[in-house]
């Protein structure tokens, strides 16, 4: 039996064809994808390490779905390399980040000072497939959540990152903060390549800071607007640009600010150029045929991480 994370792990009944129980297979031991599977039960929503009998089968995630026309065949998967997303994976498994919902889960289960052992005895679940929360993007269920919420001393909310709508920053601070300046290329780094800043000028009506999407291109951070819109007025101006990630979840974050003169971009060739590299289109959508280049005249930014070798 050799099974992929998402497959379905099926029971049946002495009944031939009728399902007795079923589930989702979340956690993989094995690089071959061989038994045991950590399985999360349809009908409970509870997730326990299953030795899989002669009555269970493996059905594909992808069972019984035509392929889209053109699409590439699905790998045999008893020759496909392991790809890290689960327990188990080999020492050249492709790296995942973990999503928003392990982020917190690990943040809620180390201010209750617990291994993930323990937290997962608490929530009575396996350790292996708390660690696959911690570290893969995932959706796990309601019910799985509320005992991790429970066993953290938490919230459902929290843990699902309620809130979203508030500014960001609301987190718990660390206990040891260290605040470090950056130097100009990791904070160009950080720039690049492209998201949503905030424009630092002057207008008639007085100081304003306005969100735009930008790219940086060959250097130079450019965003499009409308000729009417408040931002064009940055044209021509010394002005400040700033981007940031705060992670709510660790209580760390960064910013870089860039200086510089702003210029319209008037050569219709070169506008064309920057339409063509673009990474996509302003949020705010309409016709927004007005190019602006910031060219940096000073780069700084700033990090906020845990001291080096103190336990936060």
């Amino acid at each position: 039996m050799h099974a992929q994370l998402g497959d379905r792990l099926v029971i049946e009944s002495p009944v031939t064809g009728v399902t007795r129980r079923d589930g989702e297979i979340v956690g993989l031991h094995h690089d071959d994808g061989t038994p045991p599977y950590d399985v999360r039960w349809s009908d409970t929503g509870e997730t326990t390490l299953v030795f899989p009998g002669p009555d269970a089968h493996v059905h594909p995630a992808d069972h019984g779905r035509e392929p889209l026309p053109g699409a590439p065949a699905a790998p045999d998967r008893a020759s496909a390399p392991a790809t890290g997303a689960g327990p188990g994976a080999g020492a050249g498994a492709r790296a995942v980040r973990p999503g928003d919902v392990g982020r917190r889960l690990t943040a809620a289960r180390e201010r209750q000072g617990l291994s993930v052992a323990e937290a997962a005895a608490r929530a009575r679940m396996s350790p292996q497939y708390l660690a696959y929360l911690e570290q893969h993007p995932s959706d796990p269920s309601p019910a799985a959540l509320l005992r991790l919420a429970d066993a953290l001393g938490t919230t459902l909310d929290a843990l699902r990152g309620g809130g979203q709508e508030l500014p960001p920053g609301q987190g718990h601070a660390l206990l040891r903060p260290l605040l470090t300046d950056l130097g100009e290329e990791e904070s160009r780094e950080l720039l690049s390549t492209h998201g949503v800043g905030r424009v630092g000028l002057s207008t008639p009506d007085g100081p304003a800071v306005l969100p735009v999407n930008y790219d940086v291109i060959d250097g130079d951070v450019v965003f499009r607007t409308a000729p009417d819109a408040a931002p064009a007025s940055a044209v021509g101006a010394e002005i400040a640009f700033e981007v940031d990630h705060v992670d709510d979840a660790l209580s760390r974050g960064w910013s870089v600010l860039v200086v510089g003169r702003a210029e319209e971009v008037a050569d219709p060739q070169e506008a064309r150029r920057l339409e063509e590299r673009a990474h996509s289109a302003p949020w705010a959508g309409g016709r927004r045929p007005l190019w602006v280049r910031i060219r940096p005249a000073r780069v700084t930014g700033r990090r906020i991480t845990p001291a080096e070798g103190r336990n936060q």
